[in-house]
Formats: structure tokens, C-alpha cells, sequence
């Protein structure tokens, strides 16, 4: 007979022994090799049942029961081990994409994944608090199919996920619907419903001991959570929370990056500016202690800024440069004034240049729409120069008007006293006498008189004219420029009387030259203002020439030629081209009494035909012709007319 000891052992996983079971031995190489392939647990129990219909011994099949026992001791923990060494390895992979990740989106998909995966679940996802809303929100999904669970939002406290907020600590319930231990709402029930989960596990995301959100697993079927798998899930929800702090700090290191990169620029282009600023400054300042001139600091303006400049007075009219189109630059001053900067006027920029908070005048720059910063400070500054040179030429033009004054004071008083050595004296203080020079008298009422002399000086700056208080009036003398002066007049008491701030009467004399003619023009001047104020137009401006019969009174020299062919002229011209009589038929209708019948008679014409001849009078000279002032210039300019033939 053969040995059982000796018989030859099954290939693994091959047969059982045929022969009656005298000894474990066999059974014991099946079971190393049901080990040794992972077999279930079920082919374990099939080792003991083959025992049995081999008819093996009590004895044998007991020590095979406690084989069996020991071997699938050794089965569970191997599936232990290797279920762990599949969550090590799974973990490992989250650490190594939470280290190579920059994307929060994928760290966090790829935790809700595994978490899915490694529990064995229908559906896993994760929610996040939302603070500005007050609730949280689904973060990410994993196996969800319901469009309403993914949109899911939950007030803070509601439902298991709140009850994990609530309490930092993991919660299970192996059936959703029936459990009580948190609060139940309709929207997070619906939802739940919809997806249909039954079994759900969260956990809480935990940083620094505060809940940042929860991440959870689900099955669609009732389940129990082991402590190994609650205890994964943690793990992946300290990763999760990992993940969350590392992109935030990441987000913030980001942010502080871009704001110091900004606040770079901003330094780098302030310090820019500041240079950009001390160098148009020093040449500004080098421009003033040079003596330049306005023009210089508009030219110089224009060549930092790009574009063209120029300067005006206050009124607005130009000092240098071309003026600007349009009315409104008074506007444009005054606005600049009361905000104390430059202020955009139509496609450039206008700065007031003050002194105090008296107006000088104003830069204006043309064609800059768009100014930053810096270079509206070194417009702005630009004002400042310009302001401390009008002053400068303003003192200076003061002192001399002073000193000239005093010249025109000495002529108006004693000109015949030394008229060579007046002559001398101006010339060397730049006013030439020899030249033919215009002398205008300004007056004003009580409540412009103070102002009038400083009027005077503002509207004689930049010219060359001169200008002194002498008795109750100012006296201003500039060189004749071919202006009429009348003309010159009317304009002098409107600037004046804007300057003044009140009313101002302005009489001229004919152009003299020489201290004795230009003191007689002085005195016709002076007459005319009177005469003036005679007919009631105070504030006006007029020479002898335009006050009429008045002004042959009025005038130096009582020329008759001037009035005559002033009043009479139209008609004069008219009877020379057409030879009629008009002037004749005029001073015959006068003689007679403005008497038509005596008229006619005198004229010996039918007296239609002196009617034919007024109305072509009347059209010559304009429907005022009868009146009675009109009438008494008419008759004055026929009398003369006939003392000068």
C-alpha cells in the first residue's frame, strides 16, 4: 500500500485528493494556495466539505477547521492590506497632483473622483461655503446625474452637511430620508430625492480648526461606513482643505504680485514724471533768471508738451501766439481761476495764470485733448512762470510809466518853458516827441476815478504808450499808428470802463508833435470830454471831428473843411457827378423858412420840382435830416461853405 505521507501533492489549484483523507496535510497545501492566489472566501469553506466526503477523521477535520480559521484570518488581512496599500497609493496620487497642480479645479475634481472610487460609492461631491451669499454651494460632482442636486445650494445649518459644519466632526446616516438627527428642508430633500441617494457619509474640510467645507460620499441604496472608510474620506478632505489653502495662497500670492508689479509701474512712471517735472523746471527757472520773455516760456512750453501755446491778457486778447477761436476763453479763465488748475477748453487746455488771486492773463494750449498728470502740473507750472514774468514786466512797466509820467506831467504843465530839453528828456526815456503822437483825456465818475489810473496802466502794458494822472483826469499819449481817433477813442473808453469798472468818458486831440502842439492837443481833448458830457454820452469816446458843428467850436484850430464835407458831403459828391443842384435847393429851402412856395420862387423852378430835389436829399442824408440838431449843422455847413468859396 501506498504511503499517505508520500503521496503526490495536487498541482495548485488543480484537483482535490481522491483518496480517504488520513491526514491535514493536503488540505493544508490547498489552503497556502488558495491563499497564495487570492481566492474567495467561499473556496476556503470548499476545503473542509471535500475533507468531509473523503471521509477524513475527527481528528483531521478539526485541525482542518482551525486551519481554515487561521488561513482566512490571513485571507482578511491581506485584502486589508491590499485595500490599504489601494487608499496609500491613492492618497500618494493626490499629493503628487496637489504638489504639481496649479489648477484648484482638477486637485478638486480628482479628490471627489478617488473618494468615489476608493469607497466604493454611486456619487461623491464636495461643497463649499459661499459668504457673500450666506450658504454653501456644490463645488464639484462626481457620478451625479440630477441637474437639480448639481445646482444645490444650502443655508448654513441645513441638512447633514450643516450638521458637519456645525460640529467639525464626520457624520454618517445609512439612510437619508429617515434620519432625524439634522434638519430636514424641502429644497434639500427635493434634491437628494432627485438624485436618489439613500446612504450618505460627509466630512469636514478642516483648516485650522475652522470648516472651510465638507466633502462627501453617497450610494443610491442603504449602506453602513466603516471607521476605515470614514477615516479615508478624512484624509481626502485634509487634502481637499490643503488643496483649497494652497490655491488661496496661491490667488493671494498672485494678487500681491500683480499689485506690486502695478505699484512698480506706478512708481517707475510717478518717478518719470517727478524727473520729467525738475527738468521743465529747470528750464523754466533758467529761462526767468535769463530775462526772457513771455514768448520764450510759451515756445518753451510748447516744445515739453508737444504742442502750441499761447499767452493772452485777461480780457483774453493774445500776448503772443494765435489767439483761440471761439468767445468762451473768459469762461474757460474764470474756471481755471476757481478750481486753481487748468481746465480743458474745446480740443486743448486753458490755466490761469494768477498772482494772488488777481487774473493776469492765461496759457492756452492748442490741440492736446489728452493730458496726463504730469504734464498738466507742468502746464499748470508753466502758468506759475508766466505769472512771475507778467509781474515782473508789469513792475517794471509801472516804474517807467511812473517816471514817464512825469515827462507827460511836465509837458501838459510848462511846455513852452524848455520844449528841447522835454524833447531830450523823452527820448531818452523812450518816448519820441518828435514823432506825431496822439493825446487822449480819460475821465470817470466817483466811483471809477480811484481805479482809473491803475486802468490806464493795465491798458497801456506791453504798448508803448505812457499814461499820468493830471488834475481830476488821466492822460494817456501814444504814438499815432495810422487808427483814426476817433476810433481810438471809442475803443480806449470801452477798455477802460472794463478795466475801471465804471463809466469812463474818453476825448482826443488831432495828432501833434513836438511838447507845445501835443499840450494844445491835450487841451482839445479835454474839451471834447466836456463836450461829451454836454450832449449826455458819458462813458463814450469821440474826437473833435465827430462831435459835429459842436466840434468846429470845440476844436484847436476851428477847421471848417473837415466839418463841411463830413455834413455836406453826399450831397456834394452827388451834384458833382450828376451836376444837379442839390446844395443849392437845400440853402435856398433853409434861407426861406423851410418855406416850399418861397423856395420855389427863389429858385425859380415850379415846386414839384423842389419837392423832387428834398426827398433826394432825404435820401442822401437819411430821414433826420429836418430835425432841428441835424437842421443847425446843415444850416452851419452851408454858411461856412459859402465863407470858404
Amino acid at each position: 500500500m501506498d504511503d499517505p505521507a508520500h503521496r503526490t501533492a495536487p498541482a495548485p489549484g488543480g484537483p482535490a485528493p481522491t483518496g480517504p483523507a488520513t491526514t491535514a496535510a493536503p488540505a493544508l497545501r490547498r489552503l497556502l494556495d488558495l491563499l497564495a492566489t487570492g481566492a474567495a472566501t467561499e473556496d476556503f469553506a470548499e476545503v473542509l466539505a471535500d475533507a468531509r466526503r473523503r471521509g477524513a477523521g475527527a481528528q483531521v477535520l478539526a485541525e482542518i477547521e482551525d486551519a481554515i480559521w487561521q488561513a482566512l484570518r490571513v485571507h482578511r488581512t491581506l485584502r486589508q492590506h491590499r485595500r490599504r496599500e489601494t487608499e496609500l497609493t491613492a492618497l500618494f496620487d493626490t499629493a503628487g497632483d496637489l504638489a504639481a497642480s496649479r489648477d484648484l479645479d482638477s486637485v478638486l475634481s480628482a479628490i471627489v473622483r478617488r473618494a468615489r472610487m476608493l469607497l466604493g460609492t454611486d456619487t461623491a461631491y464636495l461643497t463649499l461655503p459661499d459668504e457673500s451669499a450666506g450658504d454653501t454651494y456644490m463645488r464639484v460632482t462626481d457620478g451625479s446625474v440630477s441637474p437639480l442636486f448639481q445646482q444645490l445650494r444650502l443655508s448654513l445649518g441645513d441638512g447633514l452637511g450643516g450638521l458637519v459644519a456645525q460640529t467639525s466632526r464626520p457624520y454618517a446616516t445609512p439612510n437619508y430620508r429617515t434620519d432625524e438627527r439634522f434638519r430636514h428642508t424641502g429644497r434639500i430633500d427635493a434634491g437628494v430625492l432627485d438624485e436618489g441617494l439613500v446612504a450618505i457619509i460627509g466630512v469636514p474640510l478642516l483648516l485650522g480648526g475652522r470648516v472651510i467645507g465638507v466633502l462627501f460620499a453617497a450610494d443610491r441604496s442603504a449602506r453602513t461606513f466603516s471607521p476605515d472608510e470614514v477615516a479615508l474620506l478624512c484624509t481626502l478632505a485634509a487634502h481637499a482643505a490643503i488643496a483649497l489653502d494652497t490655491a488661496e495662497s496661491l490667488a493671494g500670492t498672485r494678487t500681491a504680485l500683480a499689485e506690486l508689479a502695478g505699484a512698480n509701474e506706478v512708481i517707475r512712471a510717478h518717478a518719470a514724471a517727478v524727473q520729467r517735472a525738475e527738468q521743465a523746471h529747470d528750464r523754466l527757472t533758467d529761462l526767468v533768471l535769463r530775462g526772457a520773455e513771455v514768448a520764450d516760456v510759451a515756445a518753451e512750453v510748447a516744445a515739453l508738451l508737444g504742442g502750441e501755446v499761447s499767452v493772452h491778457d485777461a480780457e483774453g486778447r493774445p500776448l503772443t501766439g494765435r489767439p483761440l477761436t471761439g468767445d468762451q476763453l473768459p469762461q474757460a479763465l474764470a474756471a481755471s481761476r476757481t478750481e486753481a488748475r487748468a481746465v480743458r477748453h474745446g480740443s486743448g487746455w486753458v490755466c490761469a495764470v494768477l498772482a494772488g488771486q488777481e487774473l493776469l492773463g492765461g496759457l492756452a494750449l492748442h490741440h492736446r485733448p489728452d493730458l496726463d498728470d504730469a504734464d498738466r502740473r507742468i502746464f499748470e507750472r508753466a502758468g506759475v512762470v508766466t505769472a512771475l514774468l507778467l509781474l515782473l514786466r508789469r513792475s517794471v512797466a509801472e516804474t517807467e510809466n511812473r517816471i514817464r509820467g512825469e515827462l507827460l506831467a511836465d509837458l501838459l504843465t510848462a511846455p513852452e518853458r524848455d520844449p528841447a530839453g522835454l524833447t531830450a528828456r523823452g527820448r531818452r526815456l523812450g518816448v519820441d516827441l518828435a514823432r506825431p503822437h496822439l493825446v487822449l483825456v480819460a475821465e470817470s465818475g466817483a466811483e471809477g476815478r480811484t481805479r482809473l489810473a491803475g486802468a490806464a496802466a493795465r491798458h497801456l502794458f506791453g504798448s508803448r504808450g505812457i499814461s499820468a494822472e493830471h488834475g481830476e483826469a488821466v492822460v494817456l499819449l501814444l504814438p499815432e499808428d495810422g487808427t483814426s481817433p476817433g476810433r481810438l477813442a471809442r475803443d480806449t473808453a470801452e477798455r477802460l470802463a472794463r478795466l475801471a469798472g465804471a463809466p469812463v468818458t474818453v476825448g482826443v486831440g488831432r495828432p501833434a508833435t513836438g511838447p507845445v502842439p501835443l499840450a494844445a492837443a491835450y487841451a482839445e481833448g479835454l474839451r471834447c470830454v466836456r463836450g461829451l458830457r454836454v450832449l449826455g454820452r458819458e462813458g463814450d469816446g469821440a474826437s473833435a471831428a465827430d462831435l459835429g458843428f459842436l466840434g468846429v467850436l470845440l476844436g484847436d484850430g476851428h477847421e471848417v473843411d473837415p466839418f463841411v464835407a463830413a455834413t455836406l458831403g453826399p450831397l456834394l459828391d452827388y451834384d458833382a457827378r450828376r451836376g444837379t443842384e442839390l446844395v443849392r435847393t437845400l440853402r435856398a429851402y433853409f434861407d426861406c423858412g423851410q418855406s416850399l412856395t418861397r423856395a420855389k420862387d427863389h429858385l425859380h423852378v415850379h415846386v414839384n420840382t423842389v419837392v423832387q430835389r428834398l426827398d433826394r436829399i432825404e435820401a442822401l442824408l437819411g430821414p433826420d435830416w429836418n430835425q432841428p440838431e441835424r437842421s443847425l449843422e446843415l444850416h452851419l455847413a452851408l454858411r461856412l461853405q459859402l465863407l470858404a468859396a
